[in-house]
């Protein structure tokens, strides 16, 4: 990956972050985010980033990218030597996969992301649905919702309406002006009784 870059950013480290929790559940002890950047940028990446389950590490003069044959002139594009995208699972040690981007002009971006490593690793493992909800902070229903994905064991993202967006954004997004409003994998599922009857169908 790179600092900063967008597809990195905006894809590569945050789906490795969300599925951390399933690949430990299959053997993987540390998600390693290694970069040809210096260790101020990395630091500042990682908190920008907010990847709790992933360290980020500096390759500041890339000697261990260029050893691992990695290493890319990205000189036309004003940065320099840089790493070429990969993933690569290590055991004790030694490499036991790796998944490279095909040698393509752009920023090919194929198969070295989270779901193709842990598709290999563990084919049939669970992934974590995708939740997210709006709510207010004085809301007892939104903290009913709230307390159901807790207990689910379901990672959420919560957007505060009054805070974060106003009611007409709610509206436009859910057609309702009540809150909680739940989706789970792209679909409304609703407020904290619809919510109820979805985990109890699961």
């Amino acid at each position: 990956p790179g600092a900063f870059t967008p597809t990195c950013s905006s894809s590569h480290v945050p789906r490795f972050n969300e599925l951390a929790p399933v690949f430990a559940q299959h053997g993987v002890d540390d998600i390693v985010c290694l970069s040809v950047n210096d260790t101020f940028v990395m630091n500042e990446w990682a908190a920008d980033q907010k990847a709790e389950h992933i360290h980020f590490i500096p390759d500041g003069n890339g000697e261990f990218t260029a050893g691992m044959g990695m290493l890319v002139d990205k000189e036309n594009l004003g940065f320099g030597k840089r790493s070429w995208r990969y993933s690569m699972l290590v055991r004790d040690g030694v490499i036991e996969k790796m998944f490279i981007e095909p040698n393509v002009e752009g920023d090919p971006y194929e198969v070295s992301d989270a779901d193709t490593m842990l598709d290999w690793l563990a084919p049939k493992a669970a992934k974590p649905h995708s939740v997210m909800l709006f709510s207010r902070r004085t809301c007892p229903f939104c903290a009913r919702a709230k307390g159901m994905l807790h207990d689910a064991g379901m990672a959420f993202d919560e957007i505060l309406v009054g805070e974060h967006v106003n009611l007409r954004a709610l509206r436009a997004a859910t057609g309702s002006e009540s809150v909680p409003q739940v989706f789970i994998d792209g679909k409304l599922i609703g407020g904290s009784d619809n919510l109820a009857e979805w985990m109890a169908a699961r």
